[in-house]
C-alpha cells in the first residue's frame, strides 16, 4: 500500500492504461508539457510523447468533437476538462454525439470516450468556475456518470472508464486532489455502476457523493459521540444510479437524508426522491431530506460562497430532528 494524492492516483491510472494500450490517449486544454491544471498528466507527455498527449486549443467543441471521431475509429481518448464548467461549450457534442451515436449508427460505433476534470466549488473560483454538471448531463441516454471521492476509487474507477466501450463523464472535485489515502500497489479496477456502503448503520440512511461524502462523516463522528447510528452511502455512480444499494438501506433504517453540492431543483437528490416515491414510498417513515446547495450563482466572496454549500452542522441537525421525529 502506498499513500497517495487524489491527482497522483488518477495520474497512476491514467499511465498504466496508456502503458497497457497504445489507443489511449489524453488531450485538452495544457494537459502536455504543463502537466494538466491539478497535475494529473504530468511527465506523461515525456514517456508518449506529444500525440498522445495532446495540447489543444482553448476549444472545447472542436476538440471535443475530436475525441468523439477518434473514439469511433478505434481509439479511447481522455478528455481533460480544464474546468468542468467549459464543458458547457461542449454539450452540443457530448449529447448529440457521444451519447447517441452507438445508438444510433445500430451499434455500428462504439463511443469509448472518458470525460474527466475539476469540478464543484472551489475556495472562491466565482460562479462560472464552480459549476456543479451532474444534473445536466444525467438525462442524456446514453452516457454513464461516475463522481470519485477518494484516491482508492478515483483510482479504480478511472482503469474501469477508460476500459468501458461507452462514454463516462467523470466528475473530480477540485478540492479533493490533495487528499491523500493508501493505495494498493496491485492493479485493481472498480466497477461504474455500484454505489459504496461506507458505515453500516440501523437509525438513518445518509446518501451523499463526491466532496459531500467528507462532510457526512465529519457529521458522523460527531453523532457517534452523541449516541446516533447512521448509515452511509457514496453513490459514485451517479448515472445509472444504484438505487438497489440505496433501497436496501432504506429497509433498515427507514429514513433517508440526501447531501450533495448539486443545486437543489432538478438535481441528483431530486431524481433519487422521486425514484424512492415511486418504488419504496411504503418504506419511509420519514419525508426524505434533502440537503443541497443554494439556487443561486456561486458568489466569489468567501463568506457567501460558504453559505450556498452544506455543511456538516446541517447534517447533524438534520439527523437529530428526523431521527426524533
Amino acid at each position: 500500500m502506498n499513500q497517495v494524492f487524489m491527482f497522483d492516483a488518477l495520474r497512476e491510472a491514467t499511465d498504466e492504461e496508456m502503458e497497457k494500450d497504445k489507443s489511449v490517449f489524453v488531450l485538452g486544454e495544457d494537459v502536455g508539457h504543463y502537466g494538466g491544471s491539478y497535475k494529473v498528466t504530468k511527465d506523461l507527455h515525456v514517456k508518449y510523447g506529444d500525440l498522445r498527449v495532446l495540447d489543444t486549443p482553448i476549444a472545447e467543441n472542436s476538440f471535443m468533437g475530436m475525441a468523439i471521431g477518434a473514439a469511433i475509429t478505434g481509439l479511447r481518448p481522455i478528455v481533460e476538462g480544464m474546468n468542468m464548467s467549459f464543458l458547457l461549450l461542449a454539450f452540443n457534442q457530448i449529447s448529440n454525439n457521444a451519447g447517441m451515436l452507438r445508438y444510433t449508427s445500430g451499434g455500428n460505433f462504439k463511443i469509448p470516450i472518458v470525460i474527466r476534470g475539476p469540478g464543484g466549488v472551489g475556495r472562491q473560483l466565482g460562479a462560472e468556475h464552480s459549476q456543479r454538471l451532474e444534473a445536466y448531463f444525467q438525462s442524456i441516454p446514453g452516457i454513464k456518470i461516475v463522481a470519485c471521492s477518494t484516491p482508492y476509487n478515483a483510482k479504480g474507477l478511472l482503469k474501469a472508464a477508460i476500459r468501458d466501450d461507452n462514454p463516462v463523464i467523470f466528475f473530480e472535485h477540485v478540492l479533493l486532489y490533495n487528499l491523500k489515502q493508501k493505495v494498493p500497489d496491485h492493479e485493481y479496477v472498480l466497477p461504474l455502476d455500484k454505489a459504496e456502503l461506507v458505515r453500516e448503520g440501523t437509525q438513518v440512511t445518509l446518501v451523499t457523493y463526491s466532496r459531500m461524502r467528507h462532510h457526512v462523516m465529519q457529521a458522523v463522528n460527531q453523532l457517534l459521540k452523541d449516541g446516533y447510528d447512521p448509515e452511509v452511502i457514496d453513490l459514485i455512480s451517479l448515472k445509472p444510479l444504484d438505487i438497489e444499494t440505496v433501497s436496501q438501506s432504506l429497509m433498515k433504517t427507514h429514513k433517508m437524508i440526501i447531501v450533495e453540492e448539486c443545486m437543489k431543483t432538478g438535481g441528483i437528490a431530486a431524481e433519487i426522491i422521486a425514484q424512492i416515491n415511486d418504488n419504496y414510498f411504503d418504506f419511509l417513515d420519514a419525508p426524505i431530506v434533502r440537503l443541497s446547495s443554494q439556487d443561486i450563482p456561486t458568489p466569489y466572496n468567501g463568506t457567501l460562497e460558504k453559505a450556498t454549500v452544506i455543511h456538516p452542522h446541517q447534517i447533524i441537525d438534520s439527523v437529530r430532528t428526523l431521527v426524533s421525529s
